[in-house]
Formats: structure tokens, C-alpha cells, sequence
């Protein structure tokens, strides 16, 4: 299982379908989506500012992560940004890789 934040922007019709049915109510909306795709939800936080909610999950793979970030934004109610998140033991393999890399200009 791969690791995923997931920022969501409601647009006004979907700030007004939260204000009408409740935080809770859209995280446990939110959990039942992510396990139908086989993942879990870890958190859900929602926020002042640009980003409304920050939703923390498990998921299969990126396939997965797709199909979420898709249903999100096909339902016109909100879109969503969608960031891989690595362990720090992923982060040190990364660091071992051996990368042969010319930069512009070089």
C-alpha cells in the first residue's frame, strides 16, 4: 500500500453540501469511497485558507489514487490535489539509487 495526501478545494455548491450535512458526515463519505477501492482512510482534517480538507490514505497503488482523484473532480463539487507520500525508508532507497543525470546546458 502506497501512501497518499489528498488536498480538497470545494467549489460553493460543495461548501454548501458540507455546511448542510456536516464534517463528519463527509469524512465517513470520504472513508467509504477510499475502501471501496481497497485503501483506508488515515485522516481527514479540514482547513482555513486555499486547501478546505486534508485527507491522509492508504491505497493499493496509483491507479487507485487516480480513480479517486477523478471521482472527485467529475462530481463538480470540489477538486482535489493529489501528492505521493514516501516513508523515510523509501526516502533512503532514493538515496542509493545510482542516476546518470546531464542538466541543461551541460
Amino acid at each position: 500500500m502506497g501512501k497518499y495526501l489528498f488536498e480538497a478545494r470545494y467549489t460553493a455548491e460543495g461548501a454548501k453540501a458540507v455546511a448542510k450535512s456536516g464534517g463528519s458526515a463527509r469524512r465517513e463519505a470520504v472513508a467509504k469511497a477510499i475502501a471501496s477501492v481497497g485503501g483506508k482512510l488515515e485522516s481527514f482534517h479540514f482547513a482555513f485558507g486555499d486547501v478546505d480538507a486534508y485527507v491522509i490514505v492508504d491505497l493499493p497503488d496509483n491507479v487507485s489514487a487516480a480513480a479517486m482523484a477523478l471521482a472527485v473532480g467529475q462530481s463538480g463539487m470540489s477538486s482535489a490535489k493529489t501528492v505521493v507520500l514516501l516513508t523515510p525508508e523509501e526516502m533512503d532507497a532514493a538515496t542509493k539509487k545510482t542516476i546518470t543525470y546531464r542538466p541543461p546546458g551541460s
